[in-house]
């Protein structure tokens, strides 16, 4: 501890050691030596009344540029159609589905229900005009804006939590103030202003909860862990992205945990747990909790039927008030009438008397059978009938028992588990699968029909288990509401279809094929139509046909069920869309996106960082990069001009920061997904805060009144002592011109964020400054 000390500057000027240097220096595990230094040093001066007066500037700041002409345009822009919405279908409780949780809509839900918006609006077209449907969308973006707007001071408080300069982070501040695509995706209708609040939020608890480390279980330490967890929370609440952010405060965790684990630390292996126990509950179950309150208020505002209900289960949908699908549903009798339409595509089970051609276009010869294909529509040629085990070809068929209930009402029902054939009824035959390749799937095996006459050799084939999604077997098959799999008795192959056209000798019709993998949705149809004797205006005579015969699904139940489905949804969203763009070029404003345009006045809104903010970000975050790899080497050599106070400073604070960084890119590149340019902004905070950092530490460093060498022996004074000194008025002419130049670029490009136009082309065309900004007009 004989650093914790004051050093003395080339003048002879005292030079402050940080408090936050001091906790760094705990770190080796001595902390009552370190507790007794830090009642020594000044109190913390990161509530002081210059940085007060500075957040308090930068706020203002970040509120004006964000909220700048807010309503213009009076139109629907990109995504508001769809995030203004879903927030519509809460305000009419209809069901809609998304790939991401339901907080963020919610929250807009609730600004409408606040204002009194009826939700009668559905935001159905890029363009659609606001004024004339009477919407509140002044009100939704300045939320937005709001939420965008907090970004700033709370990465500015971070910073100085983390013990860069008022100066330094002050930086931060007001890049992240001026740049143009955080003011862009900000101020209109989007999820995002709030991903990135909360991102930056659950960051800031971090760091509050991380200072508290040498007072452990004390009611500050747990109040500041437990707000870190509700920070994971909210911004997992918001997109899925937002588990991005609780990655990094799991390494964050475990280095914590792993240091603690130390032998010099002392600590037994009891309070070890108690630490590692506080840390689960609070970071682990506690946001899981929280993650579902908002699911379990999506499940009970949502009590309609809506656009969403086709995305879910069929005993999912019997939830739903008058959900379609599900009303009228009835059990499938043997010798019924049904159509079986295909459960992705929603193509019918259809035959005629057409065969398939001799010789495919590949060579291939085919069986000449009839040809079984996917039909958009229904019609008598979609009309199937299934039909009980036959006692004269298979035996077994006299072993069933009737029901009391079958034998009572004089019907039999098809359930779950039997074995049945399928008879096409306008062509009076059955239907088989055999070895013979499928037309377009050559792995696929031929599905044809044979007449009765054949049955001696062929009866095995024409045999189909009914396996019904969701059930036991020996349940009831149910029409509407339940998905089941035909699958080959005697080749294990499933009825199947997928998006495969056949050629003009198959009617530009859908291919239908048996499947080896039986378990793939493609195999999964329903009955959509029955006919019956014992069914009049499609309700079964003398029984109630409301529900599954399940009991309903629970919370829990739900709430698996539509995770699944946005995690399915959200990985199939691979649609080439115009302006995607790739992961590698985000952090170097290579590409943008077009959100708005109008001819008139040469307008649009264009997603476009501000290109001298971003490059600086990125080349700051390079930069440390090979400052650290140098820093080992030259320790690797027995130099050291860091200090380690001051390199344990470099690594938790802005390698933390550059950690987060990572963590928010680097995985989009594991993604198959469509991605967009926005998808990096989170990840661009953090490079921000990184570069702030790195500039305050190395500005300080180089522009401090400290001589190069010092003491008798002529050794180097380590950079911390740097660090702790005072900014400099070179380093403050530095940054001022930083800031000029940044705030010069964000003017210059800001048109393309309000939406304000240009006078001329020429004019438009001068600031394209990078031919693949795909700009309109220009």
């Amino acid at each position: 501890m004989s650093d914790v000390r004051q050093r003395k500057k080339g003048a002879g000027e005292p030079v402050a050691i940080t408090r936050a240097q001091l906790d760094a220096q705990a770190a080796d595990g001595d902390d009552k030596a370190a507790k007794a230094a830090r009642q020594q040093v000044p109190a913390d001066q990161t509530y002081s009344l210059a940085s007060n007066v500075v957040l308090a500037i930068v706020t203002v700041l970040a509120v004006i540029t964000r909220t700048w002409s807010i309503h213009y345009p009076g139109e629907v822009v990109f995504d508001e159609v769809h995030f203004g919405k879903f927030a519509s279908y809460y305000l009419r409780r209809e069901y809609f589905f998304d790939v991401h949780p339901p907080l963020g809509k919610m929250l807009l839900a609730g600004v409408g229900y606040l204002v009194g918006y009826d939700g009668k609006f559905l935001f159905d077209h890029i363009g659609d005009d606001y004024a004339k449907n009477n919407v509140p969308y002044v009100v939704y973006r300045l939320w937005c804006a709001l939420c965008g707007a907090g970004v700033v001071p709370l990465a500015y408080l971070t910073l100085r939590e983390m013990s860069v300069s008022i100066a330094g982070a002050t930086l931060c501040a007001l890049l992240l103030v001026f740049d143009n695509a955080l003011i862009t995706q900000s101020r209109l209708i989007l999820l995002d202003s709030m991903l990135m609040l909360f991102c930056v939020l659950c960051t800031f608890f971090w760091v509050k909860f991380y200072k508290q480390r040498h007072e452990p279980f004390s009611a500050k330490w747990w109040g500041w862990l437990a707000m870190t967890g509700v920070g994971i929370a909210l911004v997992c609440g918001i997109k899925m992205v937002g588990l991005f952010t609780m990655g990094v405060v799991g390494i964050a965790t475990l280095v914590d945990l792993w240091e603690l684990l130390d032998i010099r630390r002392g600590l037994t292996l009891r309070v070890f747990t108690k630490h590692f126990a506080a840390r689960a509950l609070c970071l682990i179950f506690l946001p899981f909790f929280l993650y579902l309150v908002p699911f379990y208020i999506h499940f009970n505002i949502l009590i309609n039927s809506g656009p969403g209900d086709a995305f879910m289960s069929m005993r999912f949908q019997e939830t739903l008030v008058g959900n379609a699908a599900t009303a009228g549903a009835v059990s499938i009798m043997y010798g019924a009438n049904v159509t079986i339409k295909h459960g992705e595509t929603s193509v019918f089970l259809h035959s005629h008397s057409h065969r398939y051609p001799l010789k495919y276009d590949d060579g291939r010869i085919s069986s000449q059978g009839q040809q079984i294909v996917g039909y958009a529509h229904s019609d008598r040629n979609s009309v199937w009938q299934m039909v009980p085990l036959d006692p004269e070809y298979h035996p077994s068929a006299d072993d069933y028992e009737e029901t009391e209930e079958e034998t009572k009402r004089g019907v039999r029902y098809v359930r779950s588990g039997d074995i049945v054939q399928l008879y096409h009824v306008m062509t009076e035959s059955y239907l088989l699968t055999h070895d013979v390749a499928s037309p377009l799937t050559t792995t696929h095996m031929e599905m044809t029909t044979i007449k009765e006459e054949d049955f001696e050799q062929r009866y095995n084939e024409t045999l189909w288990r009914v396996q019904v999604v969701d059930a036991d077997d020996g349940d009831k098959l149910k029409s509407k509401k339940q998905l089941f799999r035909l699958v080959s008795h005697q080749h294990r192959v499933a009825v199947s279809s997928e998006k495969l056209v056949l050629p003009e000798w198959g009617f530009k019709m859908q291919q239908i094929n048996g499947n080896k993998n039986t378990n793939e949705k493609t195999s999964l149809w329903r009955i959509a139509s029955v006919e019956h004797e014992r069914i009049v205006d499609g309700v079964e005579i003398g029984e109630e046909r409301s529900d599954s015969g399940k009991p309903p699904l629970n919370f829990m139940s739900k709430f698996v069920e539509l995770q699944k489905a946005m995690i399915h949804h959200n990985a199939a969203l691979t649609k080439p869309h115009p302006y995607s763009s790739s992961p590698g070029i985000w952090p170097f404003v290579i590409r943008g996106i077009s959100f708005w345009e109008k001819k008139e006045g040469l307008r649009q809104i264009y997603l476009l960082g501000n290109p001298l903010v971003w490059w600086f970000s990125i080349l700051s975050v390079a930069f440390y990069g090979a400052l650290w790899l140098v820093d080992r080497l030259c320790l690797r050599r027995g130099l050291d001009d860091f200090g380690a106070n001051a390199r344990r400073w470099w690594d938790r604070a802005i390698g933390y920061l550059v950690v987060a960084w990572a963590l928010h890119w680097l995985p989009f590149f594991l993604m198959g997904r469509m991605l967009f340019l926005h998808h990096y902004l989170p990840a661009f905070i953090y490079s921000t805060m990184v570069a702030a950092a790195l500039f305050d530490f190395l500005g300080r460093a180089v522009f401090a009144h400290v001589p190069r060498r010092g003491g008798a022996a002529g050794q180097a004074v380590p950079v911390g002592v740097w660090f702790s000194a005072g900014p400099s008025i070179a380093y403050y002419a530095v940054l001022a011109g930083v800031l000029a130049a940044c705030m010069w670029s964000f003017w210059y490009f800001s048109p393309y964020s309000y939406g304000s136009g240009f006078a001329t082309v020429e004019q438009l065309r001068a600031h394209k400054w990078l031919s693949t900004w795909d700009l309109q007009y220009a």
